[in-house]
């Protein structure tokens, strides 16, 4: 059975595509490669994320506050509708990542996401404990799909230590139109070509030898978050506000300083 539960933490750094050749050659001698890699080098993740019409989900998450979730679908590859899908719910706690989650087929997701339908609650997959946090956020929030995500993934684990894991992330598609997994990846790149995101997971200390390239590389930390990038692009693509939003002038202009700055400041 596929993990359900997560507690780690993540930071997250930004590569040129020189610094990715370098970086993935010498964690070589340390590290090896996840299993959806073993046959091909980059596998792909799809994702829907779920929101309220007014986008406050991650307008809060933004502002950076010391506590902040999201409610996503994923999927490993672009699915039929009777493929099984996660449902999964992520929470972020003064720095700690609490990612829980279960499965259910793509059209029992959907008809419960979008259509408040209960699942099969009798799919020996389903972990109902999970389910019942899941469901507890759908009625506190009125949510709907606004954002399909997906990415290229090369995911690496320590030889030595499984809780040390590097994940490298390309082509980052983003869609608000068409929100629906089974259509597959197309829409907006949100990184400029030959980019890499890179994340380490880990429930310790990084590794010393790890820093330590890292430092030889000039690689550090950035402040990054896949969906809060593409909503800020949303929101200057959309400056007269005519998609939507409910804004005002200085909310908007706010959202506008803040987008600067993370584009300037690393984490």
């Amino acid at each position: 059975m596929a993990i359900e539960v997560f507690n780690r933490y993540e930071k997250k750094y930004m590569l040129n595509a020189i610094q990715y050749e370098k970086l993935t050659q010498a964690i070589s001698e340390y590290m090896v490669v996840d299993a959806y890699n073993r046959d091909k080098p980059f596998y792909e993740i799809c994702n829907i994320y779920y929101d309220t019409p007014d986008n406050a989900l991650i307008r809060a998450s933004i502002e950076g506050p010391v506590y902040k979730e999201k409610l996503r679908m994923r999927s490993y590859g672009t699915p039929k509708e009777t493929d099984h899908v996660f449902v999964e719910i992520k929470k972020k706690y003064k720095g700690i990542v609490n990612k829980r989650r279960t499965i259910m087929p793509l059209n029992e997701a959907y008809d419960y996401l979008n259509h408040h339908r209960v699942p099969d609650m009798e799919n020996p997959q389903m972990n109902r404990q999970v389910f019942r946090e899941i469901d507890y956020f759908c009625h506190t929030y009125n949510l709907v799909p606004k954002v399909y995500l997906s990415y290229e993934r090369r995911a690496y684990f320590e030889k030595n230590d499984g809780d040390f894991r590097v994940t490298f992330d390309k082509n980052i598609t983003t869609r608000r139109e068409d929100v629906r997994l089974e259509s597959g990846s197309y829409g907006q790149q949100l990184l400029p070509e030959n980019t890499y995101l890179m994340e380490i997971k880990i429930n310790r200390a990084v590794p010393l030898w790890f820093t330590r390239i890292l430092s030889e590389l000039e690689i550090y930390p950035v402040s990054f978050s896949k969906y809060g990038t593409e909503y800020k692009k949303y929101v200057m693509e959309n400056q007269r506000m005519n998609g939507g939003e409910t804004l005002c002038l200085n909310q908007y202009l706010q959202v506008q300083r803040r987008i600067q700055l993370a584009l300037v400041q690393p984490c």
